[in-house]
């Protein structure tokens, strides 16, 4: 029986670990904090999982957040400019968003509850050798630091050598949600975007509000005001983003009981998109696999990091029950399985940073089709199925085509 470890304790090693032990797999999984200080620290990411991480979650045993209580049914559009844009895209199953503050902890109670071990401490680069040694297979899914350069930087789509954005991610009272309950995606030319997610997290059902700020484009401004230092400053410099520039975010927003939730639940970055090798050949013969963060980084623009995540870590379980010989032949069917889901969302969410003449007419187009804009947003569970759509002019052409052609039945 294979013995598996995995550093990281995001999605995507959680999910890769439960989804072994199902199957009695001996499994370690190594995290550089407790889940203590996960849910009372900083908030890491504003997230949504959409229906295909929820079905995987459900057959977990970990589905403790329902969509029909905490999930939400469409996406809201709004395109600003001369000649504004206001639009409604329907999923066919919910998505569901809620502070991972609460999911990680959760998560990794139950792994250990199910014979999963669980060791607390950093990993260095310098370790890796070590503690491959001790398991048949390492699959590193801690990928925003050093661990990651094991796994060569690869060129292509989804790949970048530095951030499209500046990031404001907040959690905020006084927003009433949408109708029917969504997310809006507001596009603000030339200065950036706002992801609202209606999420669920330790203060109750909060709004959380993601600013994709062009940098140099004024939005940034947001990322340079101490909110801690002066709170006041702050609120108004978000109301004022709101009511400039995302006018349906602000028309349902009180100034009166508009703030954030707390001081740790605003985080300021910037993301570098990134593809990464697959695996890597470790000195004394033994392999490690790249998941998640160590294998793909993508701009958060549309939703995707923890979903393409977890349908990684379902591809590496698979792989690992299938085949457990852990050898060149296994990384590359790994690699080959998961390709078009991974690279199809990293290629996604590159082009919505800089969208090209024809995403801009499918974002047009989408505005009096309603059939159109339903695909779309139900393809946020799919972007393989969305990179066939956005990849090229011919492409959007084609889907666009195909919801305009007459009725033949």
């Amino acid at each position: 029986m294979p013995d598996i470890g995995i550093i990281g304790a995001g999605i995507a090693g959680l999910h890769l670990g439960l989804l072994l032990r199902q199957h009695d797999l001996p499994v370690t999984l190594y995290s550089d904090r407790t889940p203590a200080q996960v849910a009372t620290g900083r908030l890491p990411a504003t997230v949504a999982h959409h229906a295909p991480t929820l079905r995987r979650e459900a057959a977990l045993g970990v589905g403790f957040w329902s969509a029909e209580e905490y999930g939400y049914t469409c996406h809201h559009h709004y395109v600003g400019g001369p000649g504004p844009l206001s639009f409604r895209g329907d999923f066919t199953s919910p998505s569901c968003g809620v502070d991972h503050r609460l999911v990680l902890p959760a998560l990794t109670d139950v792994f250990q509850e199910r014979g999963g071990r669980l060791r607390i401490g950093p990993v260095a680069a310098a370790d890796v050798e070590r503690l491959a040694a001790r398991h048949d297979l390492l699959v590193v899914a801690a990928g925003r630091g050093p661990l990651a350069g094991l796994f060569p930087r690869l060129d292509g789509p989804g790949s970048a050598t530095a951030p499209r954005r500046r990031l404001c991610a907040g959690l905020y009272h006084g927003i009433a949600a949408a109708e029917p309950k969504g997310v809006t995606l507001s596009l603000a030319p030339g200065r950036g975007e706002l992801i609202e997610i209606p999420l669920y997290s330790r203060d109750g059902h909060v709004t959380a509000l993601l600013f994709e700020c062009v940098p140099g484009g004024g939005a940034d401004a947001l990322c340079e005001i101490d909110h801690r230092a002066d709170p006041a400053a702050f609120r108004r410099a978000v109301l004022d983003e709101l009511a400039a520039h995302h006018p349906t975010v602000a028309a349902r927003t009180a100034p009166a009981g508009f703030g954030l939730t707390g001081p740790l639940d605003l985080v300021r970055t910037a993301v570098v998109p990134t593809v990464r090798a697959d695996w890597a050949r470790l000195p004394g013969g033994r392999y490690a696999l790249a998941l998640g963060d160590a294998h793909t980084v993508v701009d958060p623009i549309v939703g995707q990091g923890a979903n393409i995540a977890s349908y990684s870590a379902a591809v590496v379980a698979e792989a690992v029950l299938a085949d457990p010989v852990f050898d060149e032949l296994f990384c590359r069917r790994v690699a080959a399985r998961r390709a078009e889901v991974v690279r199809g969302a990293a290629g996604w969410s590159e082009l919505m940073l800089q969208p090209p003449e024809h995403v801009r007419r499918l974002l047009g187009a989408m505005s009096e089709l309603r059939g159109a804009a339903d695909e779309f947003t139900d393809n946020f569970g799919h972007p393989d199925r969305q990179w066939r759509i956005v990849a090229t002019p011919e492409r959007t052409r084609a889907f666009l085509a195909r919801h305009t052609a007459p009725d033949r039945a």
